[in-house]
């Protein structure tokens, strides 16, 4: 799954390094993400792993790193989340 969000990471957004530069527990908005751009990398994750973002992960935290978004998108697809 990690591989697959560097993918849409690296073709959605554009950040201050090199994505194959950085930890799966790297601070991306150190490394560059905006507000607007994290929207941006939303979307194409929701196109990518064909599911919907719900109102409760849209934090800056769901965001923050490669790490946090599997734990979302995982949070997702088991269902924990409405």
């Amino acid at each position: 799954m990690n591989d697959r969000i560097r993918a849409t990471l690296a073709e959605h957004v554009h950040l201050n390094v090199d994505i194959a530069s950085l930890d799966d527990h790297d601070d991306l908005f150190q490394a560059g993400l905006t507000s607007h751009a994290s929207v941006s990398l939303m979307l194409a994750l929701e196109d990518e792993f064909d599911l919907e973002f719900p109102d409760e992960l849209l934090r800056r935290d769901s965001f923050e790193s490669i790490a946090a978004i599997a734990r979302s998108i995982a949070t997702i697809a088991e269902g924990r989340v409405a």
